[in-house]
């Protein structure tokens, strides 16, 4: 389905300098991807329930009081008071990281030696398919997600769980399941609880995550297999007024669903049930 992240050229953030991605690379290919066996977990503070969400992945603004739930990217800065999610793009690409990923060839899947983008967005695909190579995104996605951590975000949520479904049939569900788990670990190992993005109607509490972000669900009529699968720990994002009236009709007595417009623009659309 199409997801509304940022538009190449609109997040001047995610253009970081290529010296500065080369040396957190070198600093998270000597952290292990997990913790050690017998390392004791921190603590997961679970998505709250019972309060709206706000959508920032476009930039930072104000938050009104009847917001408990806010998620931004993870290069943003946590919003004070409140249960913050870290944006992580943990199957693809993001474009104003190409450089960096250059430096990472062996990890983009490609096919006749050139990458598999998602067209939509410009990003490519990262290359899941062996156990070495999982390993090794998970030991620089993951440590993305230990930067949230750091930061003080409460929670992390991984984009493109689905984008085996856009590689050419390269990738099987199985790869990708088996570095969710790894990012999964990850997130729990750095102590934030862990959200599944896409691939509605796949169960994700089986590998471990703790809720959901249910993009237009309203617009392709799954929210209720979120629901199925989290609960009340699903949140509803519409970019669409129709499609926002009907998830509000239908779950908004349930869950937090908020209309934003589609680029997320820090003075853009913004409305809740």
């Amino acid at each position: 389905m199409i997801r509304s992240r940022e538009v190449p050229g609109q997040r001047p953030s995610r253009a970081a300098g290529y010296v500065a991605a080369l040396l957190i690379a070198a600093l998270l290919a000597v952290i292990p991807a997990t913790a050690s066996p017998g390392a004791e977990r921190p603590p997961v503070d679970p998505l709250p329930t019972g309060t709206d969400v706000d959508y920032q992945l476009g930039g930072a603004r104000s938050v009104p009081e009847h917001v408990g739930i806010v998620v931004r990217d993870r290069e943003a800065t946590p919003a004070d008071g409140r249960y913050n999610v870290c944006y992580v793009n943990g199957f693809q690409t993001q474009p104003g990281q190409r450089r960096f990923w250059r430096a990472h060839w062996r990890l983009v899947l490609k096919y006749d030696g050139r990458p598999v983008e998602d067209e939509a967005w410009g990003e490519w695909l990262l290359d899941v398919r062996t156990k070495a190579k999982r390993a090794a995104l998970a030991r620089i996605v993951g440590g993305w997600a230990g930067g949230c951590a750091a930061d003080g975000f409460a929670a992390v949520e991984y984009d493109n769980l689905d984008s085996f479904t856009r590689s050419h049939g390269l990738i099987k569900r199985r790869a990708a399941l088996a570095f969710a788990r790894l990012l999964v670990r990850a997130g729990h190992d750095a102590g934030l609880a862990v959200g599944q993005r896409n691939l509605g109607g796949y169960d994700g509490t089986a590998i471990g995550f703790d809720f959901a972000v249910a993009e237009e669900c309203g617009r392709y009529r799954e929210c209720a297999s979120y629901v199925e699968d989290y609960g009340d720990r699903v949140l509803a994002i519409e970019y669409r007024r129709a499609d926002f009236r009907w998830t509000c009709a239908h779950v908004g007595d349930r869950l937090p669903v908020v209309l934003r417009d589609r680029d997320l623009t820090p003075r853009g659309v913004r409305e809740w049930c």
